[in-house]
């Protein structure tokens, strides 16, 4: 399949690259129409108690929702202040689809106890259009910004989910205004032509572009989170400079022993494109497990995610070799190394080949020393917790995080915290209604058509502390058999939660399955496949313990833009794990190739490893620094949970690329010696009939650094 996509690509190089500009101007036409319909919905679990009655509520509460207004920076007391907002919330009633605004001087709660503050709440009526919803949002937006105080700031409701998608795509482009000049740069620094670094960063863009298309297309049929934006831009960015370094440094290669360019692109798509074909699907086996769990936002992320990584893996096996041929007669051939054979060691190599043969010589002093390291950088997992966070996760100059810190600033604590919402229905018996009731103090009822009751439960603390799960957990351990359904955001945090514990298991035992089914087609290795899954699991542990260290427990998140919040997003450790268990296999890959074909051709085995470091260890070095780059860029933005999401990538990627790779592969792989590539005989038959390998290469086609 590899060496028909690359023969037809370099027999008709315009029409393919024609193809893709196409697919250029749709994705950034048509694909960035997702920047205008996110969600911020994430931790709802469809069939989840909270969920069903969530939407049974939706169904029987006439009311609609709501944005909030706060205005502060003056004494409200003032007159000229007060008969502004008097006449404001007499112009809100009036518009169209408005159903509530109370007034905050009469309004008990709404107005400050040091005077230098009010709320505005706005409900809006049930039953809306999402045309009429958005057209009565904006008008009563409008009309409250244009009280003259010195801070007035709305949000809440459906406009919050706006704001944040105003916020991605800032973030976005900013990220890479900052991420492509500085990867060109170092691609600058790695080929040593413009010719040729400008070529992975052309790959890079059609990545971008297949990541805005692929979230618009699933935006037609499910929601898409506001993470989503960030997430799958940065890994579609790196991924595919990952693979257009790995496939030019082979072009390059390969030029040095042919003059014939079309041929050179078809040996580079023989070999590296194999790889690259392997890599793509191990990212992608990775992202399965999200697809296990019934959460909406994850399923649609590793969807989302997949499709971006089949894109970059698609444009390096027939965009880059149509841009090869046509261009490529004018990139210059790697240098040739010293000496032509399979133990000579250039300038470039030696460093990675003698951290391999360290690492095999003192293999146990590596194991005793770099695991417990690890293990240790892991221990903060222990204590883990995840929460769905407020609007302190917001940069401060997001309107969001504004409007929080004016009312953190001038009212009590807790006060416009989401309450847990109990659904008490036609039958529920009386005395179990009381008792829900006096679990807080003021608690309020509102009956509904129908029979319904309504009981808001004010939980102190923050939306999704422990005060607040805690108050869910005692009214479901309070209703026995009654007719009681609880809601609300604490309600669907719980059951989330509970989503995570109950499927991650499975989740896991897909990926890791996966995992090992690919690395065995790729080896013929029973071991290996092990034994890449034990370092793995020890590096992404290693990154996960570090962000909780930094953003739950608080040390240093200032550095890095956040602040520590006492437990990670809901969105964090699942992607982290998934996304850099991926990436991981990817350098695992690169560095197998190149041991595979230095045994094949008859080297001895710790050889053939020190052979697999020094050709490799370059790409897999440049690789990890190019993500880590495209990774920090995200970083700027300063959205608590892409903060997360961005340092857990980037240390699992540098740690996996150094460490584990250059000192625990190469020791790991001494201590199994020969047994590293066995398999029970059944195996090995099947490995000779079904498993996918890269073609041969010539024998005069050995490379130094890829």
């Amino acid at each position: 399949m590899l060496s028909t996509l690359a023969r037809a690509a370099t027999r008709r190089p315009l029409t393919f690259i024609g193809l893709w500009a196409a697919f250029l101007l749709l994705g950034f036409g048509l694909g960035t129409g997702v920047f205008a319909d996110l969600s911020d919905d994430v931790p709802d679990v469809p069939g989840t108690e909270s969920d069903l009655a969530d939407d049974y509520l939706s169904g029987v509460d006439p009311s609609g929702e709501s944005v909030t207004a706060v205005v502060a920076g003056e004494p409200v007391s003032d007159a000229a202040l007060r008969a502004q907002v008097e006449r404001t919330v007499a112009e809100v009633r009036e518009i169209a689809g408005v159903a509530d605004v109370p007034d905050p001087y009469s309004t008990p709660g709404l107005t400050a106890r040091d005077g230098q503050a009010l709320i505005i709440p706005v409900t809006f009526e049930g039953g809306l259009s999402d045309e009429a919803e958005e057209e009565a949002t904006d008008s009563a937006v409008e009309t409250v910004k244009r009280i003259d105080a010195p801070d007035v700031h709305v949000s809440g409701g459906e406009l919050l989910g706006r704001q944040l998608g105003e916020r991605a795509q800032e973030d976005v482009k900013n990220a890479e205004l900052v991420s492509l000049p500085v990867v060109l740069a170092l691609l600058l620094v790695v080929f040593g032509g413009l010719r040729a670094a400008a070529l992975p960063l052309v790959i890079a863009v059609s990545g971008i572009a297949g990541a805005f298309l692929g979230l618009f297309a699933f935006s037609q049929v499910t929601d898409i989170s506001v993470y989503a934006i960030q997430v799958t831009t940065m890994l579609g960015l790196g991924l595919a400079v990952d693979y257009a370094l790995l496939m030019l440094v082979r072009f390059r290669e390969e030029r040095r022993h042919t003059d014939d360019v079309v041929e050179a692109v078809h040996r580079t798509v023989d070999a590296a494109g194999r790889t690259v074909l392997f890599s793509g699907l191990t990212v992608a086996v990775s992202l399965t497990g999200l697809l296990v769990f019934p959460s909406v936002f994850l399923r649609s992320m590793g969807l989302a995610v997949a499709a971006v990584v089949v894109v970059d893996m698609l444009a390096a096996v027939t965009l880059l070799p149509a841009l090869l041929t046509r261009f490529g007669g004018r990139i210059r051939p790697s240098k040739a190394r010293t000496e032509d054979s399979e133990d000579s060691e250039d300038e470039e190599g030696r460093v990675f080949a003698r951290l391999a043969r360290f690492a095999q010589r003192r293999r146990v002093a590596v194991l005793v020393t770099v695991v417990p390291v690890l293990l240790l950088l892991a221990l903060p997992l222990t204590g883990l917790r995840i929460a769905i966070g407020d609007a302190r996760q917001l940069p401060s100059n997001t309107e969001a995080r504004q409007l929080y810190d004016s009312v953190d600033a001038h009212f009590p604590k807790g006060t416009g915290v989401s309450p847990v919402v109990v659904v008490l229905k036609p039958g529920t018996d009386s005395a179990t209604a009381d008792r829900i009731r006096a679990l807080v103090p003021n608690a309020e009822s509102r009956r509904l058509p129908g029979g319904n009751t309504v009981v808001e439960l004010q939980p102190p603390g923050s939306v999704d502390g422990g005060a607040a799960t805690g108050l869910v957990e005692r009214v479901r351990d309070l209703r026995g058999d009654e007719p009681v359904e609880v809601t609300g955001v604490a309600a669907r945090l719980v059951d989330f939660r509970a989503m995570l514990a109950d499927r991650a298991p499975w989740a896991a035992l897909t990926v890791l399955a996966g995992i090992f089914v690919l690395l065995f087609a790729f080896t013929g290795s029973v071991l290996i496949p092990l034994r890449t899954i034990a370092t793995t699991l020890l590096s992404l542990g290693a990154a996960l313990g570090v962000v909780v260290w930094v953003f739950q427990d608080g040390h240093g998140a200032g550095l890095l833009g956040g602040e520590g919040l006492g437990a990670l997003s809901v969105t964090a450790p699942p992607l982290i794990v998934s996304i850099a268990f991926g990436l991981a296999m990817d350098y695992e890959l690169f560095i197998l190739a190149r041991m595979r074909e230095a045994r094949r051709r008859g080297g001895n085995h710790e050889e053939a490893v020190v052979t697999g470091l020094r050709r490799s260890g370059r790409v897999v070095t440049c690789a990890a620094l190019l993500l880590a780059v495209v990774f920090g860029a995200f970083m700027t933005g300063g959205f608590s949970p892409i903060l997360q999401i961005g340092l857990g990538l980037t240390l699992a990627v540098l740690i996996d690329a150094t460490v584990v790779r250059m000192l625990l592969v190469p020791a790991t792989m001494a201590l199994l010696g020969r047994r590293a590539w066995w398999a029970p005989k059944p195996l090995r038959r099947v490995h000779e009939r079904f498993g996918l390998r890269e073609a041969a290469t010539s024998e005069r086609s050995v490379s130094t650094n890829a």
